[in-house]
């Protein structure tokens, strides 16, 4: 799991969202409230807001960022793990939800991330 965490709040805007998964070269972000998740987003679910620019369709515009509050786009009823779950625990959860990423708790306070790179980078380590 990654504990160098990134996470936005209900009071930013999607640009800075964009920004934080641009600049920081991340997919998924945390929405938190204080400690607790409340929601995800995913450099996904600002691509499914884009909308064409070009007719060729070789560019993406951001005029919906504006239009549409974090809570509106994020994923919500997010599932989480324990930090003291094992691999298996979350390699389970995530192939049989098909999710990418999961936030990482510790008595209900997001303590990190992990996502199905961290767990082909931990297999990778065992060979």
């Amino acid at each position: 799991m990654s504990t160098d965490l990134l996470s936005v709040n209900l009071s930013q805007s999607l640009r800075e969202v964009d920004s934080v998964i641009k600049d920081q070269h991340v997919r998924h972000v945390p929405v938190v409230s204080g400690d607790n998740v409340i929601g995800m987003l995913s450099k996904t679910d600002l691509q499914k807001i884009s909308f064409v620019n070009t007719v060729d369709g070789s560019g993406l515009t951001t005029a919906m960022y504006d239009s549409l509050s974090i809570e509106q786009v994020m994923t919500k009823d997010v599932k989480t793990v324990d930090k003291d779950d094992t691999i298996l625990d979350v390699a389970t959860i995530l192939s049989t939800n098909e999710f990418h990423a999961l936030p990482v708790t510790d008595s209900g306070k997001l303590v990190g991330i992990v996502t199905t790179t961290d767990l082909v980078k931990y297999l990778i380590d065992q060979y």
